[in-house]
C-alpha cells in the first residue's frame, strides 16, 4: 500500500522560505526512483495546478510562476521528494499535494495536503 505523506507546510511572512518534504512509504528505494513525483497547489476557489515535478531521470518541469525560486529533489534512500520554497508570496498560498506516478501503469497517488499560508 503506497502512502504519501506531506510535511514542512506553516505559515511564513512575504519573503521567507519553507521546505516541504513528502515521505513515500510502501515503496522500495528501487521504485521510488524510477517513479515520477510532484507537487501541486490548490488555492481557494482555484483548480489544482503543477507547481514541480521529477522525472525518473531526474529532469524537472517548474511553473513558471515559481521558476527561480523553488527546487525539487528527491532522495530515493529516504523515498522522500522535497520542495524548497524561497521569496515566498502571497500567491504561494495554498494547500500542496503531493503526487507520484507509480509502475509500469502509471498508477497515481495522492498525499493528504499541507498548508501553506504567506502573509503580506
Amino acid at each position: 500500500q503506497v502512502q504519501l505523506v506531506e510535511s514542512g507546510g506553516g505559515l511564513v511572512p512575504a519573503g521567507g522560505s519553507l521546505r516541504l518534504s513528502c515521505l513515500a512509504s510502501g515503496l522500495s528505494g528501487l521504485t521510488f526512483s524510477s517513479s515520477s513525483m510532484g507537487w501541486f497547489r490548490q488555492a481557494p476557489g482555484k483548480e489544482r495546478e503543477l507547481v514541480a515535478s521529477i522525472r525518473n531521470s531526474g529532469g524537472t518541469n517548474y511553473a513558471d510562476s515559481v521558476k527561480g525560486r523553488f527546487t525539487i529533489s528527491r532522495d530515493s534512500a529516504r523515498t522522500t521528494v522535497y520542495l524548497q520554497m524561497n521569496n515566498l508570496n502571497a500567491e504561494d498560498t495554498a494547500v500542496y499535494y503531493c503526487n507520484a506516478v507509480v509502475g509500469w501503469d502509471s498508477k497515481d497517488y495522492w498525499g493528504q495536503g499541507t498548508q501553506v499560508t504567506v502573509s503580506s
